[in-house]
C-alpha cells in the first residue's frame, strides 16, 4: 500500500501544489478544504481524494484520514485575520496529527527573525521576532516544540515568499507583476537587496521529499523522544530586486508580452501605504512587513540537503516564465 497525506488547506496557494506534488510521488493524498477545492473533484488523479471538512470537525477528519504518515499544514488566514485566526488554527492541526500519529510539517517563514535578522538565516538562528506576525510564528513553533514531550513529531520546512504554481495572493502577482499588462513592474525594496523566494513547485517537491525521510525516521523509531520540533531550511531563490526584474522582462519578451526593455519600473509607495493604513486594515498590515524589502536576507539549506540530498532546483528564468504562463498572461 501507498503511503498516504493529508494536506490541510488542500484550495490555497501551497495545498494545491503540494496536492500534485504527493500525488505525482505515487502518495495517496487526502486533499482537506472546508469547501469544494477547485480542481480537486474532476479531473484529479485517482490517488486524490477530496476531504470536505472544517477543520475544526477533529472527528470527522481523524475517521478519514487514519493511517496517514503526514500531515502537511497549508493552512494560512488572510492577513487582516492573523491575529485571532493563525494561532487557533495552527493549533487544530497540531492536535490532529497527534491523535493521527502522524508527523506534521509546517511551511514555515523568514518572519520569526525579526527587522534584525542576519543576511543568511540557520536553523539555529536567533528568532527574535519585531512584529505581530513574527511573534505569532515564534509561537506557533514554540508549541511544537512543547507538543514534542507529547510525542507529536513534527518539522518546519522554511522558505522565503512563494511564487509560481497556481492561484493568486503572493508579493510576486499582487505588486511586482500586476502592471505587467499596462507596461509595469513595480518592486517593493531597493534593487540592490537580496531577498528570499520559494518557487512553489520546487517547495512542494522538498515536501514530498522530507515527508518520505520523515516517515522512514518513526518506522525506525528514530523519531520518538524528539525534544524539539525539526526545523529545515529551503534554499529556493535568493536575488536583488534588479536581478528578479530583469527575470521578469526576459520572460515577458519570451512570451510576446513586451519587448526587451521596454517595461517601466517603479516603487511601493510605502509612505501613502502607511497613512491609509489607518483607514485600511490590509494596507496596515502589509505597511508592518515592509522591513522584509529592506533587510537583505537568505535561506541557507546545507541541512535540508544533508537530510534528503540534492534537490532539483529550477532555473530562475524558467520559474519565472512558468509563474507568468500560471498567471495567465500568456498560454503554455
Amino acid at each position: 500500500m501507498s503511503a498516504s497525506v493529508l494536506i490541510l488547506g488542500a484550495n490555497g496557494r501551497f495545498g494545491r501544489v503540494a496536492t500534485r506534488a504527493f500525488a505525482a510521488a505515487g502518495w495517496r493524498v487526502l486533499a482537506q478544504a472546508r469547501h469544494p477545492a477547485p480542481g480537486l473533484d474532476s479531473g484529479s488523479p485517482a490517488n486524490v481524494e477530496p476531504l470536505t471538512a472544517a477543520l475544526d470537525d477533529q472527528q470527522t477528519l481523524s475517521h478519514r484520514a487514519a493511517g496517514v504518515r503526514s500531515v502537511v499544514y497549508a493552512v494560512n488566514p488572510p492577513y487582516t485575520r492573523w491575529s485571532t485566526e493563525a494561532l487557533p488554527a495552527a493549533r487544530l492541526g497540531m492536535d490532529l496529527a497527534r491523535r493521527l500519529d502522524a508527523t506534521f510539517m509546517l511551511p514555515g517563514n523568514v518572519y520569526n527573525f525579526g527587522e534584525q535578522m542576519p543576511a543568511m538565516l540557520e536553523e539555529d538562528t536567533p528568532q527574535l521576532a519585531t512584529t505581530g506576525k513574527g511573534r505569532i510564528r515564534c509561537e506557533m513553533e514554540a508549541d511544537l516544540d512543547a507538543r514534542a514531550a507529547q510525542g507529536l513529531r513534527s518539522v518546519v520546512v522554511r522558505a522565503g515568499d512563494f511564487y509560481g504554481g497556481a492561484g493568486t495572493g503572493s508579493w510576486f502577482d499582487l505588486a511586482i507583476v500586476r502592471s505587467l499588462r499596462s507596461g509595469k513592474l513595480v518592486y517593493p525594496g531597493p534593487m540592490n537587496v537580496r531577498h528570499a523566494w520559494a518557487y512553489l513547485p520546487d517547495l512542494a517537491g522538498a515536501f514530498v521529499a522530507v515527508a518520505q525521510a520523515e516517515s522512514h525516521r518513526a518506522s525506525g523509531g528514530s523519531a520518538a523522544g524528539r525534544a524539539a520540533a525539526r526545523r529545515l531550511h529551503f534554499h529556493g531563490h535568493t536575488l536583488t530586486g534588479a536581478e528578479l526584474l530583469d527575470a521578469v522582462e526576459r520572460a515577458a519578451a519570451s512570451l510576446g508580452i513586451a519587448a526587451p526593455g521596454r517595461l517601466r519600473r517603479g516603487s511601493m509607495p510605502w509612505g501613502l501605504i502607511r497613512a491609509g493604513g489607518l483607514i485600511v486594515p490590509m494596507w496596515r498590515e502589509l505597511a508592518e512587513m515592509a522591513y522584509l524589502w529592506r533587510v537583505p536576507h537568505a535561506l541557507s539549506g546545507n541541512r535540508l540537503e544533508r537530510a534528503i540530498g540534492p534537490m532539483p532546483v529550477t532555473p530562475v528564468e524558467t520559474a519565472v516564465r512558468d509563474a507568468l504562463v500560471a498567471l495567465g498572461f500568456a498560454r503554455a
